[in-house]
Formats: C-alpha cells, sequence, structure tokens
C-alpha cells in the first residue's frame, strides 16, 4: 500500500483494512491449529507431558550438574515424579486437546500474525523507518520463539518438580488434572515468549520518544529487584533455580538498555544532519 493512498484512507477505510489483517491472522492461527489437532500424540505425550517424566533433558542436566556438586540427595535425580495425572470432567479431554490445539496453532503461527499486523503499520511509516525495520519480523520471531522454549525448558520443568514433590501432609496424595498440567506448561511457554520481547518493546518506545537508555538505567535496580521476585515466584525457594531463571531476563533487559541507547544516537545523529542542511 503506498504512503499517498493510506493518507487518502478515511477511518472506516484503515479498520476495514486491519479486519482483513485480522482474519488472515486469524486463518493462520486456525490452519496451524488444525495441524496441531492432527497431530496430538506429539502434542501431548512428548511436548506437553514431557516435563512430568524424569527422562527430560532438563531433568537430567540438572541431576548431573546436582551429582557433580555432591549434591545426591535431590528431586532431579529421582525415578518418577509422585502424582498422576487425570480428567475428571466428561468433556475434559476433548476440551484440552481443542484449546490446547489453538494455542499451538497461536505459538506456530506467530510470525504470519506478525506479518500480518505489520503489514497494517508499515504503509504509515516513513520510507527510512521501514529500511530500518526490515529485520524487525525475523529478529521479533526468532525473541518470541527463545522464549517459548526457555519456559518450556527452564521454568516449565523447575516448576512441576517443585510442585510435584511439596507435601504438607504424607496423608495427601497428589492426582493433577489434566487442565493443570497444561496449564503450566502452557503459561510458562506464553509468558516466557512475550517476555523475550522486551528489547523490540524497548526499541518501539524509544522511537517515539517514551523511553531512553537515561531512565532505564536509574531504573534498573528496580527492574532487578522485580526479576528477582518474579524469579522466586515462578520457580522453587532455592538460589540456584532463581539464578537460571533471572540471568536471562537481567540479560534482555540489558540488551534493551544498548538498544534504546541506539536509536538515541542515531535519532541525535539525523537531528545534526538535519540542522546542517538548513544552515546551508
Amino acid at each position: 500500500m503506498a504512503k499517498k493512498q493510506v493518507d487518502e484512507m478515511s477511518f472506516l477505510d484503515h479498520l476495514e483494512e486491519l479486519r482483513w489483517h485480522l482474519i488472515r491472522a486469524t486463518l493462520g492461527i486456525v490452519i496451524a491449529g488444525i495441524l496441531a489437532f492432527i497431530f496430538k500424540k506429539f502434542i501431548f505425550d512428548v511436548i506437553i507431558f514431557g516435563p512430568t517424566h524424569m527422562s527430560f533433558p532438563t531433568y537430567e542436566a540438572l541431576c548431573n550438574m546436582s551429582r557433580f556438586l555432591g549434591m545426591s540427595d535431590t528431586t532431579f535425580c529421582a525415578e518418577k515424579f509422585p502424582f498422576i495425572i487425570q480428567n475428571r470432567t466428561v468433556a475434559g479431554q476433548f476440551s484440552a486437546h481443542i484449546w490446547t490445539s489453538i494455542y499451538a496453532g497461536f505459538i506456530i503461527a506467530f510470525p504470519y500474525v506478525l506479518y500480518q499486523l505489520w503489514s497494517f503499520i508499515s504503509p504509515g511509516l516513513k520510507t527510512n523507518e521501514r529500511k530500518n525495520s526490515r529485520g524487525f519480523l525475523i529478529i521479533a520471531s526468532l525473541l518470541f520463539f527463545l522464549g517459548v522454549l526457555f519456559g518450556y525448558y527452564i521454568i516449565t520443568p523447575l516448576s512441576i518438580n517443585f510442585l510435584a514433590n511439596y507435601q504438607i501432609s504424607d496423608q495427601i496424595s497428589n492426582e493433577f488434572d489434566i487442565s493443570s498440567v497444561i496449564a503450566i506448561v502452557r503459561s510458562s511457554a506464553l509468558a516466557s515468549g512475550f517476555v523475550f520481547e522486551l528489547p523490540i518493546i524497548i526499541y518501539f518506545l524509544t522511537k517515539v520518544g517514551l523511553v531512553t537508555p537515561q531512565v532505564l538505567r536509574k531504573y534498573r535496580k528496580f527492574a532487578l529487584v522485580i526479576v528477582l521476585i518474579l524469579s522466586a515466584v515462578i520457580t522453587p525457594p532455592d538460589i540456584a533455580s532463581q539464578v537460571i531463571v533471572a540471568i536471562p531476563i537481567l540479560l534482555l533487559y540489558q540488551i534493551s538498555i544498548y538498544i534504546s541507547a541506539i536509536v538515541v544516537r542515531n535519532q541525535k545523529r539525523k537531528e545534526a544532519k538535519a540542522k546542517k542542511k538548513s544552515k546551508s
């Protein structure tokens, strides 16, 4: 869509354009969700229920690390988890299948969804702004998938391991509902995926002048406290697990500061060039 055409479009035309982009994005999610629905054995047995087995790669790595450090008495080296997964409603398994397919469809189709949103926004940008944002889709998608993998391989197994072994009485046995297990995997993966978009968000906030590197540096201590609190909430109450979760998030925050500084520096250079041209 040409810049001239965008300027000539009315508010209702913009809404109509947005509607079609949202329809295409939804169709992409539906198609990806249908594929996930078909391959239910892989989605559930391998992905969803993978972290509920002690053969999961994260547990094996943490068990080897614990043994190397001389910590033999650890839940990461157990033979199996002390719980069973059950379904307690008539339509429970079918509902779990449908909703899991939808969420899986969103994750798979995320680059296409982002492309549709970007296709709606980009015509309103200047030519140099579009050129500077060429790698947006690739970087944003890569960060999202890295976040999903981090949530799945780090936060999910740490959470399941802690909650499965947490006990207030020997008289209580753990029989987790299928929806509860799926919720932990889903929330950990999606939340981490969106958290890893922090550098992209900071980039655009800096472009519009809502954030500066000075502000980010000023509140870095507060960000550190917030990250540690979040790490303590979503992980077992031991320092090692909290550090494992906190380090990537703090690195993302530091990267965001550098990105913000680069954006501000480039803006100042452009302003300086514009002043020189106006004087000449």
